[in-house]
């Protein structure tokens, strides 16, 4: 494996656990995939629907997100949020990206 192959498997695993956190932050207020993507992308974030829909379905597989399609704009959308499993489960996970982001700036 190159030198750039190897940095960009390692940046994949860095951003990995980070979007999950931005999605769940992101959904404290309903949205529909595209705009949920467009928001991300916004704040650096950029993620591809091929990451960003399965990642949608296993969270919310996992009861920490609820959907329901509605029509807007005469297209049926699925607009997700937190469930209150999803908003316990966010707090936990931002109290621990801070403190292991307050480790890690101490370390770098």
């Amino acid at each position: 494996m190159g030198e750039t192959d190897l940095y960009e498997a390692m940046r994949l695993e860095l951003r990995r656990g980070s979007l999950v956190l931005a999605v769940l932050a992101r959904l404290k207020t309903e949205q529909y995939g595209y705009s949920l993507r467009v928001a991300l992308g916004e704040h650096g974030l950029e993620m591809e629907e091929s990451t960003l829909y399965p990642l949608l379905r296993r969270l919310e597989s996992q009861g920490l997100l609820t959907s329901e399609w509605r029509e807007e704009e005469r297209r049926k959308k699925r607009f997700y949020r937190l469930s209150p499993e999803g908003e316990a489960m966010l707090g936990r996970l931002e109290a621990e990206w801070r403190r292991l982001s307050a480790s890690l700036d101490r370390i770098l």
